[in-house]
């Protein structure tokens, strides 16, 4: 009876009341989550699409570096005196990738660093027309059929050969992958091309080959030069006291203004400073630890004037060009004539 009595209208209703409290009170957590499943589906949506346009224009980016038929690219002619360098931009023709083991690369940056027309002109060099511009970062377009370390899209940076027919400032290069490295994901264009010779002289030479540590004293020649700025924070992070040279005034006036400062700026342009005796008094007697010659006699070459000219000239003529012929960045390090 009490089974039959529980079973009667009443307490069937009160289930069914009961269960459909339960039901409308157990969908507001079901549909929060729903809400929370379609937001996240829109996000996911949304950068899948906004990945797909950076992909497009990458792509059309890439594409249109392929299919540009000529281009631009920096050269510097020299005089018969050597005493004079002209900057032209040539029309060059975007070639396909022929040679095996050569690489196509759409330029990103270029550092604007040292042409040491001496060297080359003593490794028999002589053209009418030399490249500028060698550092350089980019992207991937083409291969040859035997390289093996690189293929499309790859982000690399390197450094063009001396006897390289094409300027590093141009939109398009060609060059051997032996010449190249993969890009760190996390360093940007201009700091890999900023970096990828001076940044890895300066580091090997005072890690690799000085050990340099805490409290050791070093002799930074050049200090103004890029190699020289580099090898100055370098040091200065380990710990090490910095002693430098300045080929200019303008040279000693950038390094005193240096933070963290510099120990002692030796002044060398007049070709009559005593370093030595400058680093004893400096150091107590004892000498410095280490020597790290950034092209410290500099200041003796017959060059030297038009040294600090050079840079400023071929920066302007990039200037003025740079808008309507280049898409990409360039760095001014240090260029100099030596």
């Amino acid at each position: 009876m009490a089974f039959s009595a529980a079973s009667g209208p009443g307490v069937t209703s009160s289930l069914t009341n009961g269960s459909s409290a339960w039901a409308s009170g157990g969908g507001l957590p079901m549909q929060k989550d729903s809400k929370v499943a379609v937001g996240k589906t829109q996000a996911v949506g949304a950068a899948r699409r906004q990945d797909s346009k950076v992909a497009v224009g990458k792509t059309q980016a890439v594409g249109a570096a392929r299919r540009q038929v000529t281009m631009k690219g920096l050269y510097f002619q020299k005089s018969s005196t050597d005493e004079e360098i002209t900057f032209i931009f040539q029309e060059r023709e975007n070639l396909p990738v022929i040679e095996d083991n050569y690489v196509k690369v759409q330029v990103k940056a270029c550092a604007l660093s040292q042409i040491n027309t001496k060297l080359l002109a003593e490794m028999k060099m002589e053209k009418d027309f030399f490249p500028v511009g060698r550092e350089i970062a980019g992207i991937v377009l083409d291969v040859g059929s035997k390289v093996s370390f690189f293929q499309p899209d790859d982000e690399v940076v390197g450094i063009l050969p001396l006897d390289s027919e094409d300027p590093g400032l141009c939109e398009v290069v060609r060059v051997h992958e032996h010449y190249l490295v993969h890009k760190p994901e996390k360093v940007t264009w201009t700091e890999a091309a900023g970096t990828i010779r001076d940044g890895v002289r300066a580091y090997t030479a005072l890690h690799y080959l000085s050990h340099l540590s805490p409290g050791k004293s070093v002799l930074i020649m050049d200090g103004a030069s890029a190699l020289g700025m580099i090898a100055i924070q370098l040091a200065h992070h380990r710990g090490a006291k910095v002693i430098s040279t300045a080929g200019s005034l303008e040279d000693k006036q950038c390094l005193e203004r240096l933070r963290p400062s510099i120990a002692r700026v030796i002044d060398v342009s007049n070709g009559k400073a005593h370093v030595a005796e400058s680093c004893l008094e400096e150091t107590g007697g004892l000498g410095v630890d280490i020597v790290l010659d950034a092209g410290g006699l500099s200041w003796m070459n017959p060059f030297h004037c038009m040294r600090r000219k050079f840079p400023w000239k071929l920066f302007r003529k990039i200037k003025e060009e740079k808008s309507k012929l280049f898409n990409f960045n360039f760095v001014l390090s240090q260029t100099s004539v030596e």
